[in-house]
């Protein structure tokens, strides 16, 4: 099935499941249902009722007895008055309001609302003339169309949870209930679909933070600031020093800059009329200079390059800096490790001539490519481009410039790619890096982006060979990109079954009784003169000793909930016979104390 086809299913079960609630709530009014990735959900005000999971096996028998009556859908292109009179005459507030807005202002409401037209002008500039209804039964509704040819051909579905959403965005307005549901053409992929959400469950990173102790959070630190515990400290530290390790193989150079900073500098990038109202505002008692709380890191590291003249020579200069940035996130847009107030970035900017940007987008590709082949997770890219709108700065000559060396640095290593207009940031088009996980789900991670803005706007230049100055490309690069973001993918990647050059407990040895603690005093002294060079140089081995007086079942079952890679269990046998039995997820086996260093290093 083509994706058209099935956006159409899926808005076509938005609609089924709307005539079914109404069905089984006769005065349910309703919002807008839109087609989603894997499904389609309905914003719904029952006006006090409300609808629980336990009313799912209801509101899906009521969608079967409409998908097997086989109404077709049919469409009505009406006057916009009519549309009106339609929705007072059955108290269909919210439609209402959507049409007088249409009614006033035209295309703008409706893309803002559905993201495409919803009816039909004569000219750009004209109002909206006409609406479409589509009726399926007993049922008519406000729509732009795209459905399957009638209710029996709509595929495998099922209802999945239903969420508080304010109605158009606004939490000044009125909540409603979204009845969220997923589909699929067939049953198989449905099923699928299912199994999966079900490991997703089991590798939730909130869920393996806590049993990992990872990361906690506290009501009294504040929401969306996490606080990392001793073992995901770790396990950041681990992550950070191998995108910096990677970064620095192609010469980056460290630099640290300020979290606070005066107000100028981000009028002056253009992020404060774009994110002003994102940043956290910091007051000086001392002077009447505006702050904030740094929410990137770019403006910072173009006056590091400002700070003394630059020749042509001197190019490309690469900076790179892992450091916390503090962004005012929507207190109900943040959720475990995936969205958070203070992120951190490993962030790289790289100064440089025109003739130089391909050779150090490739260098970053490069490093990408290794970061993610490193962790088993499959790359693509997005070519993120700008769209007609007035969102961006910068000549649009620049814009295509730019967009075009991003895609042919792509083409030349050999990406997969895909274009989408819209995605890029305000003053570049961007490479999304896409990397799927263990279970088939894409994460955006990396990203490359070019930049003819910044440089510009805080007049950067160095010299030519001719004595003339020339203003400096500006590269952006985030390998990891919120080390935050990153970890909750890699602990759902993983299952919590971290890399051994990445556990943040790579070893436990587990005594059988105390009469082999002379013997694991020989074993501790070899983990400890061991040097791991993959991929991590200088990465010494990370053990513990669990010499308690307890039985080694209880000691092999808790070292196996905390996803130790390497159990070493040392018994008086082993100590006779100057063996160690190492335990690992995959097996058992038995090797002397003699291969112990070279069975560590061999591990990765």
């Amino acid at each position: 099935m083509s994706t058209d086809e099935l956006h159409k299913m899926r808005h076509s079960l938005a609609h089924i499941m709307a005539q079914a609630v109404q069905h089984l709530w006769p005065q349910a009014k309703f919002g807008v249902g839109p087609a989603i990735d894997d499904g389609f959900y309905y914003d719904i005000d029952l006006g006090g009722a409300t609808i629980s999971e336990d009313d799912f096996p209801k509101i899906e028998k009521e969608m079967k007895k409409i998908i097997a009556a086989n109404y077709p859908f049919e469409r009505r292109d009406v006057p916009i008055e009519d549309a009106i009179a339609w929705a007072e005459n059955n108290h269909q507030v919210f439609k209402l309001e959507l049409l007088n807005d249409l009614k006033r202002s035209g295309t703008t409401v409706a893309k803002e609302l559905v993201g495409e037209d919803l009816g039909s002008v004569t000219d750009r500039d004209s109002k909206l003339k006409t609406v479409s209804l589509y009726s399926q039964g007993d049922y008519t509704d406000l729509c732009r169309g795209g459905h399957a040819d009638s209710t029996g051909k709509v595929g495998a579905f099922k209802l999945m949870r239903v969420a508080g959403a304010y109605w158009r965005g606004d939490e000044k307005r009125q909540q409603m209930q979204r009845l969220y549901g997923v589909a699929f053409a067939t049953h198989k992929e449905l099923d699928d679909y299912l199994k999966n959400l079900e490991l997703a469950k089991q590798r939730d990173h909130r869920k393996l933070g806590k049993e990992l102790d990872l990361y906690t959070t506290s009501p009294l630190v504040g929401v969306g600031l996490p606080l990392f515990t001793p073992r995901g400290t770790i396990l950041r530290d681990v992550v950070a020093q191998y995108s910096n390790q990677l970064r620095q193989k192609f010469g980056f150079e460290k630099v640290w800059t300020p979290h606070i900073t005066k107000k100028d500098l981000y009028e002056t990038s253009g992020h404060w009329a774009k994110f002003g109202e994102e940043l956290f505002l910091v007051k000086s008692q001392e002077t009447s200079d505006e702050m904030a709380l740094k929410p990137m890191n770019c403006p910072h590291h173009t006056q590091i390059f400002a700070s003394r003249p630059r020749s042509y020579r001197d190019m490309p200069v690469r900076y790179l800096e892992t450091t916390t940035d503090y962004r005012d996130e929507k207190t109900g847009e943040l959720g475990g490790l995936n969205r958070v107030r203070s992120l951190t970035q490993d962030d790289s900017h790289v100064f440089c001539r025109p003739d130089q940007i391909e050779n150090e987008i490739n260098n970053l590709l490069s490093a990408a490519r290794e970061l993610y082949g490193t962790i088993d997770m499959k790359l693509r890219v997005r070519l993120s481009y700008r769209d007609n709108s007035d969102a961006y700065l910068g000549e649009r000559s620049l814009w295509n410039s730019a967009q075009n060396q991003l895609k042919s640095a792509v083409e030349k290593v050999g990406l997969d790619y895909f274009e989408q207009e819209g995605e890029a940031a305000f003053y570049g088009p961007k490479i999304d890096f896409m990397a799927t996980d263990a279970i088939g789900r894409e994460h955006q991670v990396a990203t490359v982006q070019l930049d003819f803005v910044q440089p510009q706007r805080f007049g950067l230049e160095y010299t030519e060979s001719d004595g003339k100055f020339t203003t400096p490309v500006m590269i952006h690069c985030a390998l990891l990109g919120s080390i935050e973001r990153f970890l909750s993918v890699f602990i759902e990647h993983t299952g919590g079954w971290f890399p051994f050059w990445a556990a943040p407990e790579q070893v436990r040895i587990l005594t059988i009784n105390d009469t082999v603690l002379d013997y694991v005093a020989e074993i501790t002294t070899i983990l400890s003169e061991v040097t791991l060079m993959k991929p991590i140089k200088y990465n010494d081995v990370r053990f513990t000793t669990d010499a308690r007086n307890e039985s080694i079942g209880k000691k092999i079952r808790e070292a196996t909930v905390v996803k130790i890679p390497i159990q070493i269990i040392v018994g008086p046998k082993d100590k006779a016979a100057r063996v160690v039995s190492i335990r690992t997820r995959a097996s058992e086996e038995q090797i002397s104390i003699d291969q112990l260093a070279s069975y560590i290093k061999g591990v990765q």
